[in-house]
């Protein structure tokens, strides 16, 4: 490692009690710190916010109407005032998908652009010096070091390498892996010709996780950069991408944060190769909904991002928050919380969906991914606790608010499922009401309306498949459907991941319900390495955890038929879903399935048709060592023959 040059990161104070907080600013006045320079962009960000606002509450008005309407008697009841709040919060967060992806449908379609980056000389050196920083914990050795062996190759290839250092950041508990990491840097020290530009550290004491791994580099070496790029495990950057991110920070002194949006590769099973599908297709769309409404209060993903050092030591060192875990103590979801404390400080956060070259890797099966969502639910439900911090911005509020939505909207739908067959089970024991308490010389009569359930049904479809659908619009505009696979091939994959995502969500749904409830009462998860390899399900995995809601929901939809087969048909879509997720989960991360499915050209994406030089590099360096071969090129040779 290089010579130490210590700086303090203190953990910034948050202020969680708006009362407090405000009869503070009432007798203090102002905080310069917490009342930032305004830009012309919030103007334009605050009028957006509210059109947006509008469309979801209206549109949710009426639907909710709609519903309540669906009742056949006269006198709601306070099960169905129930049923129609829970459907209320759902079809919220449903409409504000769905005009977020219709407003960057429009910024597509038009080519606008998304931000001026002015950077004034794209071909003149850097002025600047960042720390590409790695931080690990027991991860797959090989993947490590042959993606940053690919992304280092890169970004040499720019002539813009001497601006930059590679740090590995390790926390890695296992001997064995500490010393096969320990190798593998030296082999790839020496293959990219790293001396003194690409170094390896490993953390003692290991506290506070990932965030601790970077604050812990950033008070031992931040003085010597500008910039610090963070990448995960799996990530992969090309070095055009790099350099662009380091130029736009130096033309962009208000910047504190540049998230590129990541592309997700190299996947094999079923299940990852419809991720990495979606991702691909949907990504851009969902990338510009998010920036219409966000602009400089953007996302920070944690990983694939570039950060501006100075205020990020000052401003964003993380406390601890008050209480036990789960829901106290160290910050789990540290990266949005960093985010809305660059905000809070005066600089801005952008998400840079214009710029290529940036890549990651997804779980291969659903219990992988379930295993990321337990960590990510407790994280994200700390920031409950965070929302009505002093001095944030409003637009990192709003993703704080919905990063805790993203779970607790799966625990609102079972409550719904559980309201509304309530309430077909009700109307069925409940014997009706002709005539009111107020004098009256004829009945009140039931009155059904299916006309209303249709179009209820109708509308949430519509809602949940057409931004899908616009994304295939997009495609073929910008006349790109061959990288994957053709139109038609493209329009079926798109069909097959619909219903594939309609399976998927069920079986989502009760994992994340189980986790909202047990973050809630207290039961803090153990924080493991992530599977990033093609693991594959086993029969015992998959009844081992879904066996019980297998069978739960099996006696659930039989309860159901018994008593009412129209209660059976609603609840069937769901119910399915999970009686047959043993086989779902199983079937879903077979490398073989996912490998039939490519060579029908189904799931393809465009880096697989043509992969960028970067993701051709990586694999270079993983399988050349397997095969004992020189390379092309000293480079390569370097690395074969260490």
């Amino acid at each position: 490692m290089p010579e130490i040059h210590r700086v303090s990161m203190t953990p910034s104070v948050l202020e969680r009690r708006p009362l407090r907080h405000l009869r503070r600013r009432l007798a203090q006045g102002p905080d310069p710190m917490t009342e930032p320079r305004r830009q012309s962009w919030e103007r334009t960000a605050r009028r957006r916010r509210i059109i947006l606002a509008i469309l979801v509450l209206v549109q949710t008005a009426v639907a909710s109407w709609s519903l309540a309407w669906t009742f056949p008697a006269p006198q709601i009841t306070y099960l169905q005032i129930a049923v129609v709040a829970g459907f209320s919060v759902l079809f919220l967060w449903i409409s504000f998908s769905f005009w977020t992806n219709i407003a960057g449908f429009l910024l597509l379609w038009r080519n606008v652009k998304i931000r001026n980056w002015a950077v004034p000389d794209s071909s003149g050196p850097l002025r600047s010096r960042t720390a590409v920083v790695m931080p690990i914990c027991n991860e797959d050795v090989a993947r490590v070091f042959a993606g940053l062996a690919a992304t280092f190759q890169s970004l040499a290839q720019t002539g813009h390498g001497a601006s930059f250092d590679f740090f590995v950041l390790s926390d890695t508990g296992d001997p064995q892996r500490q010393a096969e990491e320990e190798a593998a840097w030296a082999r790839t020290r020496r293959a990219v010709h790293g001396e003194g530009r690409f170094f390896y550290r490993r953390r003692r004491n290991n506290i506070k996780r990932k965030s601790g791994n970077i604050g812990d580099f950033l008070r031992r070496w931040s003085a010597d950069y500008d910039f610090m790029i963070v990448l995960d495990a799996d990530s992969l950057m090309s070095g055009e991408s790099i350099v662009a991110l380091a130029r736009r920070m130096e033309a962009s002194p208000e910047v504190g944060i540049i998230q590129t949006t990541p592309t997700i590769v190299n996947r094999e099973s079923l299940f990852a190769r419809v991720q990495q599908f979606s991702s691909r297709v949907y990504g851009p769309l969902f990338s510009a909904s998010l920036f219409f409404w966000q602009l400089g209060e953007s996302y920070y993903w944690g990983h694939n991002a570039i950060l501006r050092i100075e205020p990020f030591v000052r401003h964003c060192g993380l406390a601890r928050l008050p209480g036990k875990p789960p829901l106290g103590g160290e910050i789990l979801s540290h990266d949005f919380v960093e985010a809305a404390l660059m905000g809070r400080a005066g600089f801005e956060v952008w998400l840079a969906t214009d710029l290529p070259g940036s890549y990651e890797e997804s779980p291969p099966n659903i219990l992988d991914e379930l295993k990321r969502d337990r960590r990510w639910c407790q994280g994200n439900l700390q920031h409950l606790r965070l929302i009505c911090a002093d001095g944030l911005r409003f637009g990192h509020r709003a993703i704080m608010a919905m990063g805790v939505m993203a779970y607790a909207s799966a625990l609102l739908w079972a409550v719904f499922l559980f309201l509304s067959s309530a309430e077909v089970i009700a109307q069925q024991l409940t014997l009706p009401v002709y005539f009111s308490y107020r004098p009256s010389l004829f009945p009140d009569w039931p009155t059904w309306h299916p006309e209303l359930t249709i179009a209820l049904l109708t509308t949430t479809g519509v809602l949940l498949i057409l931004p899908k659908l616009l994304s295939f619009v997009l495609i073929l505009k910008n006349r790109e459907s061959r990288g994957y696979g053709g139109a038609l091939r493209l329009l079926a994959s798109i069909v097959l991941e619909i219903v594939f995502s309609t399976l998927m969500a069920p079986i989502r749904m009760w994992f994340h319900s189980k986790f909202v409830l047990l973050t809630l009462f207290g039961r803090e998860i153990k924080w493991t390495a992530q599977q990033r390899n093609h693991s594959e399900t086993s029969w015992g995995e998959a009844v081992e955890h879904h066996g019980f809601s297998t069978l739960f929901a099996t006696v659930w939809l039989f309860s159901a038929f018994c008593w009412s087969p129209i209660l059976a048909a609603w609840l069937l879509p769901v119910s399915a879903a999970l009686v047959f997720s043993v086989p779902i989960s199983v079937y879903s991360s077979r490398v073989a399935l996912g490998h039939a499915a490519r060579w029908l050209g189904l799931f393809q994406i465009s880096e697989e048709a043509q992969p960028p030089q970067v993701l051709e590099g990586m694999q270079q360096f993983l399988s050349e060592p397997r095969r004992r071969a020189p390379l092309r090129g000293n480079f390569h040779s370097d690395w074969a023959s260490s």
